[in-house]
């Protein structure tokens, strides 16, 4: 059961969240330095990025459900272990096949705290403050990403050994959180099956498929273009303004992430269809402003495609996951979320990916060109969806139900009208073709409110 002191653990949880994240980007501003080191290339830049995204993937496919069996506590406790792990095999690492073993590290066990984190400030929200949770699981990733950056850059400018001393901080600061979650109150009472829910699968909550399909096209639009700043952000920059100071590498992805993460703030007060139409609006113009940039040789504009790409990110994902969360059963939290992030994670690893191997190949322009023009598609693609979702369905009258519903249509057409209204009721997009479709016990309920 909850605990009775809400705000102390509620906000544990939330700092797991923003140091999780955190630890993800803080390579970021360090990729320039390791390819001096090693001598990496675009390519092996982008693999290493991508090993962590496609290892916690992995995690979240085979472990999103495990906390509602085990518990939060337990999942969180050996997740965050090894994420320390994680960090102390990165602050070591002399190579890139180093890098890629502590990032798929990291990724396994970010991956399971995610979603169990995620889940636990769900079920700490507050009964005063619905949607609470869902606005923290939002803008936690944003702001953890930022602080990533940001502390990973001042590092490297005054601290001594900058690609250990990073790592050494964020283990100390994984070791602390995994205490004080082991000493706080457990969520939820955990049920058997654990060994079975491992099995890897994607479940979305029946209430959240039909918000999880409208939205997943500007889900995945905004995550592409955090995947590119994030591993190729850096090259960018040199690209535009080769005597750019090494720090401007990291700090374009820094000024997304803040972007995204004030973005979540101001926009929590609109409608989440809303907020993610303005998101997806933003995108192309993003990725239009960075190209300009490219072309025009200006530092300036690039920075300013990244705050817009930023906001774009930021409205998407508040506004998306606000819709999926609306009205999720305790049961399928974890699974849910773990469905969400799965798919943003994959959208913010496999185009990066390509962008390396487009970069190997023809260089970093015409890969920017490519990478811009997808995003855009998939983000007109979801304007569209969307656009048509705000669109109210065409009312049935009874010539509509000419045939073998002739003679019965009227309190039949009455009663599904009010089950229609009611399940597109608010911003909750619940599948109102479930109502329409359900069982003959649920029609019955249906005409019998319509009578009283």
């Amino acid at each position: 059961m909850p605990p009775t002191g809400k705000r102390p653990p509620f906000a544990l949880n939330a700092s797991v969240l923003i140091t999780l994240l955190a630890a993800s980007s803080a390579p970021t501003p360090l990729y320039p330095v390791y390819q001096d080191r090693w001598g990496l290339s675009a390519l092996s830049v982008t693999v290493v990025f991508s090993a962590y995204t496609l290892a916690l993937l992995t995690a979240l496919l085979t472990t999103g459900a495990l906390s509602d069996h085990l518990g939060r506590r337990p999942v969180l406790v050996g997740s965050l272990a090894l994420e320390a792990v994680a960090m102390a095999v990165l602050a070591s690492a002399d190579g890139a096949d180093t890098l890629i073993a502590a990032r798929v590290l990291q990724g396994l066990a970010t991956g399971a705290a995610t979603s169990a984190a995620g889940a636990a400030l769900v079920d700490l929200d507050p009964p005063g403050r619905p949607g609470r949770s869902a606005l923290t699981n939002s803008i936690a990733p944003a702001a953890g990403m930022a602080a990533g950056v940001l502390v990973a850059t001042l590092l490297i400018r005054h601290a001594p050994g900058p690609t250990v001393t990073v790592y050494l901080v964020l283990a100390l600061v994984f070791l602390l959180q995994a205490a004080a979650i082991a000493l706080s109150p457990e969520t939820i009472r955990p049920y058997a099956g654990a060994w079975r829910s491992l099995r890897p699968r994607v479940a979305v909550s029946p209430k959240a498929r039909r918000a999880f399909l409208i939205s997943g096209a500007g889900v995945v639009a905004v995550w592409a273009l955090g995947g590119f700043y994030s591993s190729l952000g850096p090259a960018f920059v040199h690209l535009v303004a080769p005597g750019a100071p090494q720090a401007a590498g990291g700090m374009v992805f820094f000024a997304l992430s803040l972007s995204a993460a004030v973005t979540v703030w101001t926009t929590r007060v609109l409608r989440p269809l809303t907020a993610t139409l303005l998101g997806c609006a933003a995108v192309p113009a993003a990725a239009a402003l960075s190209l300009a940039g490219m072309h025009l040789v200006s530092l300036p504009a690039v920075f300013a495609a990244a705050l817009l790409a930023g906001v774009a990110f930021g409205a998407v994902a508040q506004g998306s996951m606000r819709m999926v969360l609306a009205r999720v059963p305790q049961a399928d939290r974890s699974t849910t979320l773990a469905a969400y992030y799965a798919l943003s994670y994959v959208a913010m690893s496999l185009p990066a990916v390509g962008a390396g191997v487009l970069t190997q190949s023809y260089g970093l322009r015409t890969a920017a060109h490519l990478y811009a023009g997808l995003v855009a598609l998939l983000a007109t693609a979801a304007l569209l969806t969307l656009a048509l979702t705000r669109t109210p369905a065409r009312t049935r009258t009874p010539a509509d139900a000419a045939g073998p519903a002739a003679g019965t249509s009227g309190r039949r057409v009455r009663s599904r009208q009010a089950v229609v209204g009611t399940a597109r009721c608010g911003d909750t997009l619940e599948p109102w073709h479930q109502a329409m479709n359900g069982s003959r016990a649920t029609r019955t309920r249906a005409r019998t409110r319509a009578r009283a």
